[in-house]
């Protein structure tokens, strides 16, 4: 759970170059990074700077580490809902078959559909979760998929078209069925109302006991119990069924397994190659305590120039916070910008002492803190298209109290998003002035990334558990709890004279950019984000309403934060930046404190007070001022292309990248090179 998404903040306002990308004005004006806009999307392109000038070994491994990536595309596709592998395929037969009017309004908006349900991998919304609304009708898809081959569709044994379309239809029409992939409301049963696959057959309660159960309160190394599987309950008895090979997913893993079998062939070192064989046995045998031991290897692993993330990583997709979905990205360090988050990381004890925490939540010593600011290779399952900014692992807590944690920035994914956001309006149309633009015209580039590199390399590694603490205590809410804590680390230290004599900041003025554009996304423009009606269900935008209105209610006596008008629009005005500080701190102490005792019901208390409901006139402005900049204010990525080239004899001497692929020919081409999943896997 140690991610870190962009916000609206950053994707909508002018930032200058910076990071990993060490792009000439005219090289990056003949670099386009748009490819296309529909619903509530936009798709950009990423370059790779640095790629060419790797060493033949380190490209080839690269190549490798990406296949293995690519390899698990359809696992996510499972795990974000049963039916989702054969609604894409089924679609996607449709969209390349049908040979009736592909001018329709039918057809065009089915073509829409297709391209979210590619984007979130699966028929829910990637970020709120809802279900899409199809804006064709069912009469249009049902003719489409009986007038093609039926030899194209993904059918079950014996299976008929019309069979096929009545046991999908209602899954993708009935706006009663599967509603939510993840399920967050308070006093519901989440497992039950979540369409997500990690559980088929068991409540809430069942699946809670099934795992408390198993644990051992003297456990100080406890697995993470449940991360790689499936619960069922078949026969009146609940089980796990194992994502491993020979397990469930086998097929997919196997071809993963084979090309990182290829990668530990050509890794840089002897450590790295440990790390690859320790991975591989974990796919093999599904044992947790091997992914525990890949994990360790993995932290102490800093001298490889090329890295990356394979397996079952983040929680998030998961209502109780312990299944993992499926994720890669393959990377290689930018030796250049890596500097800034090598001096957070080397003072990481002076920032943990002088935390606002109590100090008995504090880390007496940290260890191994390691920080770096990355260029993204490829892009791959639960990071693909749209991905984070910024990533902290491993997330077992134990191994980050005895062997530390790698904290990573991504450098061209960053100046991706800036260059294409270049001159958009967002910030004339949502900051309250002269004073406040100019500040984030010079500062906001600098102090987001500061923002975040604090957020990943120390914020998520710093408190503690007390003991006996069980690393799940807050349950449903510990995502949110934990986003929050990392992010109000930051923000507290963004401010602080520390981060100027560390030159991280020009001056002492640089972190009221962070601050106004964090204030200005939690309480109001984030808000573009959710559909009318709706409340805040994703953990990074309860986390940030949370830290906004929870500052925003206890400075109102002295008007520490204000929503003013102004012309009739509503916005956020910053009257005592030092005071709000002050307040981060506040909250930071009381988030951590409750982290460190697993204080359930304080969780709950915070989350549910402040970071879920949505107020309806507010967001019915914001939403009216948002659509007239025409902005999409979700964004994700084409991945590039990466090809061998062989001489005569087949041997490999060299490997290229190309960034011309089209959104649809690259997910039809995924679809077709990367898929061997069956449609129904049980």
């Amino acid at each position: 759970m140690k991610k870190h998404a962009i916000s609206m903040a950053i994707t909508a306002t002018l930032l200058i170059s910076c990071g990993g990308a060490k792009t000439t004005t005219a090289e990056a004006d003949k670099f386009d990074y748009t490819v296309e806009q529909f619903a509530d999307l936009q798709l950009l392109r990423y370059r790779v700077p640095g790629f060419e000038e790797l060493s033949l070994q380190q490209k080839e491994l690269v190549y490798y580490l990406t296949e293995a990536a690519l390899q698990g595309r359809d696992i996510l596709f499972d795990q974000n809902g049963k039916y989702n592998l054969r609604i894409r395929r089924m679609l996607e037969a449709v969209y390349t078959n049908y040979q009736g009017d592909k001018t329709t309004p039918d057809f065009k908006n089915m073509e829409i559909y297709l391209k979210r349900v590619w984007f979130s991998n699966g028929i829910h919304h990637h970020y709120g979760s809802e279900k899409f609304v199809p804006a064709f009708t069912q009469e249009f898809l049902k003719q489409a998929v009986l007038s093609i081959d039926a030899a194209k569709l993904p059918l079950a044994e014996g299976q008929t078209a019309a069979q096929l379309c009545n046991d999908v239809f209602p899954i993708i029409f009935d706006s009663k069925i599967m509603t939510k992939r993840v399920n967050q409301a308070d006093g519901e049963d989440l497992v039950l109302t979540s369409a997500c696959n990690y559980y088929d057959g068991v409540t809430q309660k069942e699946a809670e006991d099934f795992y408390a159960s198993m644990k051992d309160p003297k456990d100080e190394t406890p697995i993470s119990y449940g991360l790689n599987s499936r619960l069922v309950k078949e026969d009146g008895k609940v089980q796990e069924k194992v994502w491993k090979v020979g397990g469930l997913y086998t097929q997919a893993i196997e071809k993963i397994v084979y090309w990182l079998k290829k990668a530990e062939g050509v890794a840089e070192n002897d450590a790295q190659k440990a790390v690859i064989s320790k991975l591989i046995a974990f796919y093999e045998s599904g044992s947790l305590k091997d992914y525990d031991e890949y994990s360790i290897l993995w932290v102490k692993d800093l001298n490889s120039r090329i890295d990356f993330v394979n397996g079952f990583t983040e929680s998030y997709g998961d209502p109780l916070g312990m299944k993992a979905s499926w994720e890669s990205l393959v990377n290689f360090k930018d030796l250049e910008a890596t500097h800034r988050t090598e001096v957070i990381s080397s003072n990481a004890q002076w920032f943990e002492d002088h935390s606002p925490v109590d100090k008995q939540y504090k880390k007496e010593i940290v260890k191994g803190v390691s920080a770096k600011v990355i260029t993204a290779a490829i892009l791959a399952g639960d990071l693909y298209p749209a991905t984070a900014i910024g990533i902290n692992l491993p997330n077992a807590n134990w191994i980050r109290a005895h062997h530390g944690s790698k904290s990573v920035t991504i450098g061209n994914i960053t100046d991706a998003y800036n260059k294409a956001a270049h001159g958009n309006g967002f910030n004339e149309e949502f900051v309250y002035n002269d004073t406040e633009k100019q500040r984030i015209d010079k500062y906001g580039d600098l102090t987001g990334e500061l923002h975040t590199d604090l957020h990943e390399c120390l914020g998520h590694g710093s408190g503690k558990l007390l003991p006996g603490v069980d690393p799940d205590a807050l349950k449903a809410y510990g995502s949110t709890i934990e986003e929050a804590r990392a992010d109000l680390f930051g923000l507290y230290y963004v401010a602080d004279p520390k981060s100027v004599e560390l030159k991280l900041v020009p001056d002492g003025e640089a972190y009221k950019a962070e601050y106004y554009t964090f204030l200005m996304n939690g309480l109001m423009t984030q808000l573009v984000r959710i559909e009318p009606g709706n409340v805040i269900e994703e953990a990074h935008m309860r986390n940030r309403q949370l830290i906004a209105r929870w500052v925003f209610e206890k400075g109102a006596k002295d008007k520490v934060v204000e929503l003013v008008k102004k012309d009739g629009k509503t916005y956020v005005v910053v009257n005592d930046y030092l005071k709000l500080r002050q307040l981060f701190g506040d909250l930071l102490a009381e988030i951590q404190r409750i982290r460190s005792t697993g204080d359930f019901e304080a969780a709950r208390t915070l989350v549910e007070s402040y970071a879920v409901k949505v107020d309806p006139v507010l967001h019915t402005e914001i939403l009216t001022r948002y659509k007239k900049l025409n902005l999409a204010p979700y964004k994700g990525f084409v991945n590039p292309k990466y090809e061998l080239v062989t001489d005569q004899s087949g041997k490999i001497t060299d490997v290229t990248v190309t960034y011309n692929e089209g959104y649809a020919d690259q997910m039809l081409r995924y679809s077709k090179d990367y898929s061997v999943l069956p449609s129904i896997n049980k």
